[in-house]
Order: C-alpha cells, then sequence, then structure tokens
C-alpha cells in the first residue's frame, strides 16, 4: 500500500495510490498533480549514514567508514514531494543524492541484527541534499553542509514494508532536468537495512515514524536554481522537487517590532 498525506480543496487529507489517483479514506478521489502534498511521516527524528555505498565514497575520496557513520538530519530541513529547495546565497557546490528512507513502524532498542527487519513499517524516497563546500573535516558530521532548511525531501509515499520484497535490491536513479545523473541498486549497500538498525539501536530507542536515510551510490553532480530533481527507487514512485535561490536576507520581523515599540 502507497500511504499519501495532502491538502486539497482546504482540507488536510490522507489516501492511497489507486490507479493513478489519491483516494482519501472517504472514498473521493483526487488528481496527484491538484494536490499540495505533505510529508508521508513526521518522524521524530531523522538519522542519515554517510558514506554507505564504496563507489560514492571513491568519487569523494574518502574512506569507507568500519562501522555506520551517522548524522543528524533536522526536521526543518524536511521536505515534502514537490516542494521547493532552496540553494544557498553564496554556495558553490550544492547537489543531490538519492537514498532509500526506511520508516521505522515500532519502538525498538537493542535489536537483534536478526530480527530488525520486524521493525520496519515502510520505505520511502530521500533527497539528502548538502553544501559540498561546507563539508570539511573539521565540521564532521556534516550538519552545516546537510542540515539547511529544505534540505531532506521526502516522498512522495509512506510505502508499508509487505509491497517491498526485497528492498536490498531496488534500483535508484536520479535525473536532473530530465537528464539522468545518478544510478545505483541498494544491492552495494555497505552497511545493510538489519545491521542500520541494530547498530542504531543498541545506543538509542528508534521509534514509530523515525526515518533513516541509508546513503547514496556513485554520481553526485551540482544542481542549480531552475533545476527540477526527479529521483526515483524501484517500487517508491518518484520524489520530484525544483531549486530556488535564496533571497536576500532581510532583518528579522522580531528586530523592527522592538525597533519600533522603542
Amino acid at each position: 500500500m502507497k500511504r499519501a498525506r495532502f491538502i486539497a480543496k482546504g482540507r488536510r487529507l490522507e489516501g492511497v495510490l489507486q490507479d493513478g489517483v489519491l483516494v482519501d479514506y472517504a472514498g473521493e478521489a483526487h488528481d496527484p498533480e491538484s494536490v499540495t502534498w505533505l510529508l508521508p511521516v513526521t518522524p521524530g527524528k531523522a538519522i542519515g549514514l554517510a558514506l554507505n555505498y564504496a563507489d560514492h565514497a571513491d568519487e569523494l575520496e574518502l574512506a569507507k567508514p568500519e562501522e555506520p557513520a551517522l548524522f543528524w538530519k533536522p526536521n526543518t530541513s524536511l521536505l515534502p514531494h514537490k516542494g521547493t529547495v532552496v540553494y544557498p546565497q553564496g554556495a558553490q557546490y550544492m547537489h543531490y543524492e538519492v537514498e532509500l528512507a526506511v520508516i521505522v513502524g515500532r519502538f525498538a532498542r537493542r535489536v537483534k541484527e536478526r530480527e530488525a527487519m520486524d521493525y520496519v513499517g515502510g520505505y520511502t524516497i530521500a533527497n539528502d541534499l548538502v553544501v559540498r563546500d561546507y563539508v570539511k573535516n573539521t565540521f564532521r558530521p556534516p550538519i552545516r553542509g546537510k542540515g539547511w532548511d529544505t534540505f531532506g525531501p521526502l516522498g512522495p509515499y509512506y510505502v508499508s514494508a509487505d509491497e517491498i520484497t526485497d528492498p536490498d535490491n531496488l534500483t535508484m536513479r536520479a535525473f536532473v532536468n530530465g537528464e539522468l545523473r545518478q544510478e545505483g541498486s541498494t544491492r552495494d549497500m555497505l552497511f545493510k537495512i538489519p545491521e542500520i538498525i541494530a547498530y542504531i539501536s543498541r545506543f538509542m530507542t528508534l521509534e514509530p515514524g523515525d526515518v533513516l536515510l541509508t546513503g547514496t551510490p556513485k554520481g553526485i553532480s551540482h544542481v542549480h536554481p531552475g533545476d527540477v530533481m526527479r529521483l526515483e527507487i524501484e517500487g517508491l514512485e518518484a520524489l520530484e522537487n525544483d531549486v530556488a535561490l535564496e533571497t536576500e536576507e532581510a532583518e528579522p520581523i522580531v528586530g523592527r517590532e522592538e525597533k519600533v515599540r522603542s
């Protein structure tokens, strides 16, 4: 089942994809092109894995991690399907990263690797955007590079775990303006989903709705304001977002109010 959250006719709704349309719980059909998409899930926390594909580590000329290399993806970075990614003023090199996102289905603590898949609720597509300028040795984990507002598109669907029979063998592709830029498969992950869940849950409780970004393969390239990114993962449909340049910094509203009062 592919579930979605969206706004239609001024109402916040949930529904499922059936024959190319979104059917809400009242049975009303909605054209996916006419709704405003919401995040498929609102996670308590989103955790990413860096360098979880050997070919991606090689293209960045970085050593492969000996254990999962984790970083936080702030909730303020999350953005739904069709939302606009903001390109920061002054950034020299910003790129996409197509990733399989695992959605935790139930509380997980000290989970055994052999039981870890029982804790997966489903999957969605993630775009782990990064400004490569800010990823330096002194800025690891790369919070500044990856934590900008809008730098974590997710969606479009929450695809239930039972619909994906082999999450370790899914084709992944990233297109920019219709041009194929990145292609790989989840079979090439260095740390598989059970290993990731067992590793994290050893020291941190994973809660229902938490999202785990599992890394990206080789094939990153610069995106610019005006570009449109389309990320596809087999069985999960496609996540699409455009890019717009950040507006010039304005004086904070609170600051202006304080000046008026004084």
